[in-house]
């Protein structure tokens, strides 16, 4: 008898007790976003490595809390919105472009950061090297050489086999800019091509730069990264080339979807989603400083058809074969 009210105290007390699964507490981790821009540029990026997260097993609300930080596209803001995810404590930072992850790197030297699109990472003193970063800071930068400018170059003389005179439209601060020019000018050459610098600092600057490109009778430019305050303006860039009537190669294809007419050069979500990887492996332990910058390994040709129509353009056959998407 003792023995069989022993063993119904016992189920009892089992049934009861919560189940060792729920009753174990589930670790959270706390990541901070660090955007220089607005949410709503910024979304289909945030997506990309959410969903990304999520097949590595971590969901919001879950085991990941987020704490985004925006400076809608006042730099000047990100030091101190830097300094509220320092103060969160957050297990990583994740800061996109180099306003943002210069932010986060002046204000922490102990919670690993994680760039993403980072220009010249090496160059700025962001890390020490691509294969060795050391420090708190690792991650994807949205650099694969000076030569793709070239290669834009390149792209524009088949859209316009009878140019002579290219503009390349630049922002000579930007991390990289005399390389990438050097790679333009030789690219330029080899093609019998003239091509003319036009510099550009600011959104205030396109307007004349455009004026500039219509005296001097450009048949073409390439527009090298302006920084991710001309990314937010795209549409009104992609409209004054559309007014000036110059055909324009881009370096990302999002300036195509809003009108631009080529571009060629690594996919945005391609790189936020492989930032997720970086965050799977620093909550498991790895030290940022051990974990190599990796470089964009997908690219994107992508043409405008209606554009090119509307510029009284024929895209090459051979050319249209080899894009990745053509916009009807």
């Amino acid at each position: 008898m003792i023995r069989r009210r022993a063993l119904i105290a016992g189920v009892a007390a089992s049934l009861l007790a919560p189940p060792v699964a729920a009753a174990q507490q589930t670790k959270r981790f706390s990541i901070g976003y660090l955007v220089a821009v607005t949410p709503g540029v910024v979304a289909p990026y945030a997506a990309a490595i959410e969903e990304a997260l999520r097949d590595l097993g971590y969901v919001e609300g879950r085991n990941i809390v987020a704490h985004r930080r925006y400076a809608e596209g006042r730099p000047e803001r990100l030091p101190d919105l830097a300094a509220d995810l320092v103060r969160l404590n957050v297990d990583i930072i994740v800061a996109t472009t180099n306003p943002a992850i210069a932010a986060a790197k002046r204000a922490t030297t102990s919670i690993p950061i994680i760039m993403v699109i980072a220009s010249d990472p090496v160059g700025t003193g962001f890390v020490a090297s691509l294969a060795r970063p050391g420090g708190n800071v690792t991650g994807v930068t949205l650099d694969t050489g000076p030569e793709l400018n070239g290669k834009r170059v390149e792209l524009l003389n088949a859209i316009l086999p009878k140019a002579s005179r290219v503009a390349v439209l630049r922002n000579p601060a930007e991390p990289g800019a005399v390389q990438s020019w050097n790679a333009a000018e030789e690219a330029g050459r080899r093609l019998g091509i003239t091509v003319r610098s036009v510099e550009i600092r600011g959104l205030d600057d396109f307007e004349p730069a455009f004026a500039t490109m219509v005296r001097e009778r450009a048949d073409g430019v390439v527009l090298v990264s302006a920084g991710p305050v001309a990314f937010t303006r795209r549409r009104h860039i992609v409209g004054l080339a559309a007014q000036a009537k110059l055909p324009a190669v881009y370096g990302l294809r999002e300036w195509v979807d809003d009108g631009g007419l080529m571009s060629y050069g690594p996919s945005l979500i391609d790189l936020w989603r492989r930032s997720a990887t970086f965050v799977d492996k620093i909550l498991r332990g790895a030290k940022p400083g051990d974990l190599p910058v990796e470089q964009p390994t997908k690219f994107e040709l992508v043409i405008n058809v209606r554009t090119a129509k509307a510029l009284g353009l024929t895209v090459p056959q051979s050319l249209l074969l080899r894009a990745d998407e053509v916009i009807q």
